[in-house]
């Protein structure tokens, strides 16, 4: 089994330093992100600057390609270049420093990795551990080889990949959900620097708890594993149906 990893929190975040270790244990795995944080890029592409690539070996946890471009950037880059159109089996994204589910899918990097080996005709998946403070990989890593395998073995429908968001501490157990599709509800507050001039920071109120299991953000608060199948196809096919009977 051959993996291309990625992910959107740079090639020296601990969580991707985490996803090699385990899945090198199973599969011969290339290592290609971003040489800085791309969080929430969402699926942009590097089209009016040169992209930099570099060779490195973060903490010699792994030999690597850091990237001066967006997740998606290092998908490309690693299939035309790094190795030469000769197709991964798999694409996984991650580890994610933060939860990405429900609405973050749109703005997620991490999200766009795996969207992007999709779109290629590579399975792929993102996983994120939904944590920001004092986060163990461990178990999304080992989840993460885990699920590797199953994909790799069962395969998945063209054009869907996988969104996986892992729950800190010991989950209950899996989900299969649907993506949650209640906003992420914005907040501006209103700074002033020191040279009196007025700035706003972006923050955001997440969405309300429910016990609703079937969707990934209440799964995942609920501290299940979610496992979200994403279709890189966003055409309403219903609707489509209707007006071309108009």
């Amino acid at each position: 089994m051959r993996i291309l990893l990625t992910n959107d929190d740079g090639i020296y975040a601990e969580g991707i330093h985490a996803a090699y270790k385990e899945l090198s244990k199973i599969a011969e795995v290339t290592v290609v992100a971003p040489d800085a944080e791309q969080s929430s890029v969402g699926h942009g592409i590097t089209l009016f600057y040169p992209l930099f690539v570099k060779k490195v070996s973060p903490e010699r946890h792994f030999d690597g390609h850091a990237v001066s471009g967006k997740p998606a950037d290092c998908v490309k880059f690693a299939v035309s270049v790094l190795l030469k159109g000769k197709k991964p089996d798999l694409v996984i994204s991650g580890i994610n420093y933060g939860g990405n589910d429900g609405c973050s899918v749109f703005y997620s990097g991490t999200v766009a990795g795996a969207r992007e080996g999709a779109l290629m005709g590579i399975d792929s998946f993102a996983v994120s551990l939904d944590c920001f403070d004092n986060p163990n990989f461990s178990t999304a890593a080992k989840f993460t080889a885990k699920l590797a395998k199953w994909v790799y073995k069962n395969k998945l429908p063209k054009g869907t990949f996988l969104n996986v968001n892992v729950p800190p501490g010991k989950p209950k157990g899996t989900r299969f959900t649907r993506q949650g599709t209640e906003p992420i509800h914005g907040t501006f507050e209103k700074r002033k620097n020191p040279h009196d001039k007025h700035y706003y920071w972006m923050g955001a109120h997440m969405p309300t708890h429910k016990n609703d299991n079937t969707i990934d953000t209440y799964a995942l608060s609920n501290k299940y594993i979610t496992i979200t199948p994403i279709h890189s196809d966003l055409t309403d096919e219903d609707f489509l149906d209707k007006v071309k009977s108009l």
